[in-house]
This record gives C-alpha cells, structure tokens and sequence, in this order.
C-alpha cells in the first residue's frame, strides 16, 4: 500500500494564481525526487449538506478558500527519502525573494502523513 501526505489551507481567492504558480514548482520538485504523484486542489463546491464544511473547520474569512493537496509515495520510508531531497532544494530557493511572500498563512495549514487502507 502506498503513503500519503496530505494538507488543507485556507488561502485568500486573490492569491489563488500566485500559489498555483508556487503548487507547480513544488510538483516538479516531488516529482523529480520520486513520489508517485502530486494532486493540489481549490476549493469549488464547499458547501456540504453533511459533516462539517472544510470552510468551517478551516475557519475561512470571507473571500478564502480551501486548498486540499496531497502526495503519495510507495510507502514511508519512500516519503521520508523524497522529502529529504526536496527540503534540501526548497531551502536554497528559500534566498529567493518569491518565497518570502507566501500567499497564504502557514500557521493555518493542516498537515499529516497517511497510511493507505483502500487502493
């Protein structure tokens, strides 16, 4: 069974293009070191009949939404090998002055690695 890591951030609909722009580097980036793939998704039909919105659990402001990504690797170990490699290339892009005006706030992000139990 594969590995999973996931996220969940709420971002400001204004920044959606600067952050896709951000999503794409990051996608080449895990990608080239190995994972298996790389889906990063915005929020479009949030409003749930059942269970609890993203965007009340995100506690979003007006004009957010919610960004749901994910990554799979062939297992943990895999993950923990391919986020190594990709940190070490994302701390020399992070001199770089487009990654200090993150387009939305990390503090609010949701982050986790999962087991996969279906496949």
């Amino acid at each position: 069974m594969t590995y999973v890591d996931g996220y969940v951030l709420p971002i400001p609909k204004k920044h959606l293009s600067r952050y896709r722009r951000m999503a794409v580097i990051g996608r080449k980036a895990w990608m080239k070191h190995g994972a298996l793939d790389y889906k990063e998704c915005a929020g479009d039909d949030l409003a749930a009949k059942w269970g609890t919105p993203f965007t009340r659990a995100m506690k979003t402001k007006p004009g957010e939404t919610v960004i749901f990504a994910y990554i799979v690797f062939k297992s943990r170990a895999h993950r923990d090998r391919v986020n190594a490699k990709v940190m070490r290339e994302m701390k020399a892009m992070e001199a770089s002055a487009a990654s200090k005006d993150m387009p939305f706030d990390p503090k609010r992000m949701l982050y986790g690695g999962f087991k996969t139990i279906v496949e």
